[in-house]
């Protein structure tokens, strides 16, 4: 199994990125899939889920300017990332469960595509 990320960048404030992450050997429909990001002297937080059901959550910090989303077809996962600030400034992983439910813990972990956001 493998989850790849792409799409990350250096952007101003305000801006816009689309995260990518590919699987291959796992399929993204119906399984619990998220997306992390480490900020520069930070721990590993989470920024949004989705499980196999389709339910999502975000991190407060990222309500209503980011979006996690799947296309089940190219079995990507995504993450559309609008006005995006300063604090955004991280690199971005995906994670994936080996099942529906997010009651375990992930996997699968992506190397992780840097996010670079300039005031």
């Amino acid at each position: 199994v493998q989850v790849v990320e792409s799409g990350g960048g250096s952007v101003r404030a305000g801006g816009s990125l689309r995260l990518s992450c590919k699987a291959s050997g796992y399929i993204v429909s119906g399984s619990c899939m998220a997306w992390f990001r480490q900020r520069p002297g930070r721990g590993r937080e989470r920024v949004a889920i989705m499980d196999g059901r389709g339910i999502i959550d975000y991190a407060n910090a990222v309500k209503g300017r980011f979006t996690i989303s799947k296309d089940n077809f190219e079995n990507i996962l995504y993450l559309q990332m609008n006005n995006l600030e300063p604090a955004d400034t991280a690199m971005y992983s995906c994670a994936a469960v080996d099942g529906r439910t997010c009651t375990t813990g992930f996997d699968y972990w992506g190397q992780g595509t840097q996010v670079t956001v300039s005031s």
